[in-house]
């Protein structure tokens, strides 16, 4: 990810974040839903990590809705799924498509990995991002169109499951070992620093 991880924090640092904490910090940075982040440090980042799928569970439900309630009303699974795909987007302020299209761009670019990262951090879109997105969105509202015509639970259930895992992926690539992109962003907020305990996220 390439957001930046700066601000003082908003309590003084401690070695563990309750579970509140996480959940704040996990729906404030994840979602547009309203959620006070209590603390922006690495205890409060590790916990947020992994809460990240309880962020997915209700961007996941509240997505669906749309698109239930109009095949329940007799509109067809075409727009149902479109509307189901626009909703994370909205919800999340797109943030997982930006990601999407900088990693596209990044690696599209077949550079060494700081003038990839360099690429990931510009505010534009290139030409890789573009068609990544493009296609992506294209594959997820056709899948989804396909199972809402058979189902709309089972196109309910896999939008809320394909919301959930996406987030799940966050947390697993914040678990110990596995090496941030750049110490300063999102994704390397969670790991331990001097003085920082526990396992994690």
């Amino acid at each position: 990810m390439t957001d930046s991880f700066d601000g003082p924090p908003q309590t003084p640092p401690a070695e563990r974040a309750s579970f509140l904490d996480g959940v704040r910090f996990a729906f404030g940075t994840l979602t547009v839903l309203p959620a006070r982040i209590t603390r922006w440090d690495r205890p409060a980042a590790r916990t947020g990590m992994a809460c990240a799928p309880l962020a997915g569970l209700v961007v996941g439900v509240l997505a669906t809705l749309p698109g239930v309630l109009l095949l329940l009303l007799g509109g067809g699974p075409l727009l149902a799924a479109t509307l189901t795909v626009a909703g994370p987007a909205a919800l999340t302020r797109a943030l997982h498509l930006d990601g999407l299209a900088d990693t596209a761009d990044g690696l599209g670019s077949a550079k060494p990995a700081d003038e990839a990262l360099r690429i990931m951090k510009q505010s534009d879109i290139g030409p890789f991002g573009v068609v990544t997105l493009v296609i992506v969105l294209l594959l997820q509202v056709a899948a989804l169109s396909e199972i809402y015509a058979d189902s709309w639970i089972r196109g309910a259930l896999a939008a809320v499951v394909a919301a959930v895992a996406a987030r799940l992926a966050m947390t697993l690539a914040c678990r110990e070992g596995v090496p941030a992109a750049r110490p300063g962003g999102l994704g390397g907020a969670p790991r331990d620093h001097p003085g920082d305990g526990g396992a994690q996220a």
